[in-house]
């Protein structure tokens, strides 16, 4: 069986000859596989007519369109596609009352529109996408199933449903008033306090809308969801723009909400997924074309498979490349070269102040960034970067330094093609530019795309391209995971690590996301301090000493996983747990 997709915002009839037309075979044979029914129109491909050669893909001037063979077998649990040569989805995951279901997979998979059909803001078509969707059809195709019983009690209003979406940074686009106001008018349950008090939010109550940080909006976001009179939860990517020790608070919410609700997640944040879940749906399919939601498993079997590249029981190869993790705990021999050095620095910014004790950056290594939000992550790095002078020290820099923001402008006015062309010059055509940065994150699939059009994943990639492509000394790169997905993520970690490894040259990267940084760093820079107030800076030092600081202010331990390497939060409390906390050691306990 052959999917055929057309991309819309692609696809320019008026400024092309037909070429997928006038080149496809089964077409010059007189079979009418795509047909334009106006010269002006675009083409209508005829799936079961395809014969999957792929000419149409290569001729089209514009990568417009994408042929994907899957098994016949699929049509079978074909569950909603969007229209003719649209995104379909195959199956969704199955809700349980008293455990927290996840679903984990790349950006344009098909995860929030498995969540929107189980919300009951999108009606499942099965396919029959030209028939106005019907909740009776539904409740037929699904009678006798658990989740025929679910649907019936969600259309029937026998079940309310709290929906916290992934677009926590469009609020202030729709919402005004403070903190304290929206969270006043959500009140559904009476527990305004009690989650006020779990989020940790008093402080943040009378601060307006329009001027939250990313951080303050999350929270906000699941605080609103919290309050919402329902007993079934959806969040969707709840730890974005959160510190580690937000996101396991968080994290707990959720536990102890799913004793007595229905609540299911979307979360890159492995680490996090791991810890919270109970059970896992992965799903794989072809980026914007099809997406098939996996047999649930254990959090643990599914992150493995998921790292692995492979879902052994449904003898799927979902990624060629598997993700290695290797214990750092020791550091690995590095050139004495230092390229970036500075003394003690002093800096205030309105009522916070950053106090750095003096540091440096040695050819070839890749320092890792954890502290807490509000600390003076970003500031340091900017000084560092030469974007700012502190008040007080001096920064030895006789080097060229490669900097990404952590909030990336889209005031460029041209292409992601034009962007690199006018960042990068001549390095565009060089030809380990091509191989270890650009492919690995998939740049040509958004080559042709406005900056100001890409999603945020998309600009993020945009971005760490951008940046490690540049003829520099030193990379320094702010939240470089953030809105990125899970397969991404560590795409981009194993992009930062080659880049450093082969150049020979050197990074600083300031992320939450431990596997992030536990799969990039050489040694860890750890940030204290009071958030808002005041921030310290500990390092660069060992990974290990750096890790245990760092992990004993947050008051959580990570043990090893016996087959993957990948670290693993203990369960607060466990034997495991109050063990590392006596002997010191948080993070590399076997």
């Amino acid at each position: 069986m052959h999917i055929a997709i057309l991309d819309r915002e692609r696809c320019h009839p008026k400024k092309c000859n037909h070429e997928c037309q006038a080149y496809c075979p089964p077409v010059r044979s007189g079979t009418p596989t795509i047909e334009f029914v106006d010269t002006q129109d675009q083409p209508v491909i005829n799936e079961p007519l395809c014969i999957g050669c792929g000419i149409c893909i290569r001729r089209c001037p514009f990568g417009a369109i994408k042929i994907v063979n899957v098994p016949d077998e699929l049509n079978r649990d074909l569950f909603h596609q969007y229209g003719l040569n649209k995104f379909r989805l195959y199956s969704v995951p199955t809700l349980q009352k008293g455990k927290v279901v996840a679903i984990l997979g790349k950006n344009g998979m098909g995860k929030t529109t498995a969540l929107n059909i189980l919300s009951g803001v999108t009606i499942p078509n099965f396919g029959e996408y030209e028939k106005k969707p019907d909740r009776d059809a539904v409740l037929e195709k699904l009678a006798g199933t658990q989740m025929g019983t679910y649907f019936r009690e969600l259309y029937n209003g026998k079940r309310k449903v709290s929906f916290k979406s992934q677009y926590v940074d469009q609020i202030p686009k729709v919402v005004k008033g403070t903190i304290g106001q929206v969270i006043d008018r959500s009140d559904q349950n009476g527990k305004k306090d009690l989650v006020i008090q779990q989020l940790g939010m008093e402080q943040a109550l009378k601060k307006d809308v329009s001027s939250c940080s990313g951080g303050e909006l999350q929270k906000m976001a699941v605080a609103v969801a919290l309050l919402k009179d329902s007993d079934t939860l959806f969040f969707d990517e709840m730890s974005s723009y959160l510190d580690i020790g937000e996101r396991i608070r968080i994290a707990r919410i959720i536990q102890d909400l799913s004793k007595e609700k229905t609540v299911m997640i979307v979360e890159h944040d492995l680490a996090i997924l791991d810890w919270v879940a109970d059970e896992v749906s992965p799903v794989y399919g072809e980026t914007a074309a099809y997406g098939v939601i996996a047999v649930q498993r254990a959090s643990n079997r599914a992150i493995n498979s998921f790292l692995s590249g492979y879902l052994r029981e449904e003898n799927v190869r979902i990624s060629n490349t598997p993700m290695e993790f290797i214990n750092r705990s020791a550091r690995r021999s590095i050139s004495p070269e230092t390229l970036v050095s500075w003394s003690d620095i002093g800096k205030r910014l309105g009522d916070f102040t950053l106090s750095a004790s003096s540091g440096e950056i040695r050819r070839g290594e890749v320092i890792g960034g954890l502290g807490r939000n509000a600390l003076g992550k970003t500031t340091l790095v900017r000084i560092i970067a030469g974007e700012l002078e502190p008040d007080s020290g001096s920064v030895s820099r006789k080097i060229k330094v490669s900097y990404k923001p952590q909030y990336i402008s889209t005031d460029f006015d041209g292409t992601s093609s034009d962007f690199l062309v006018t960042t990068l010059k001549e390095r565009m055509t060089d030809t380990f530019v091509k191989s270890e940065i650009l492919n690995p994150l998939e740049i040509d699939e958004i080559m042709d795309s406005a900056v100001q059009d890409l999603s945020g994943g998309e600009l993020q990639r945009l971005s760490i391209a951008g940046t490690l492509a540049s003829e520099s000394d030193v990379y320094i790169l702010d939240e470089p995971s953030a809105h990125l997905d899970a397969s991404f993520r560590m795409s981009a970690a194993r992009v930062i690590r080659r880049v450093m490894e082969n150049t020979k040259k050197s990074a600083l990267v300031i992320d939450h996301d431990i596997y992030f940084i536990d799969l990039i760093s050489d040694r860890a820079m750890i940030f204290s301090g009071e958030p808002g107030v005041i921030g310290r800076t500990f390092g660069p030092t060992d990974m290990r000493t750096g890790m245990n600081r760092f992990l004993a202010d947050v008051g959580i331990t990570f043990r090893r996983d016996e087959k993957t390497n990948r670290p693993r939060i203990n369960k607060h409390g466990s034997s495991m747990d109050r063990h590392q906390k006596e002997t010191g050691e948080y993070y590399y306990h076997a």
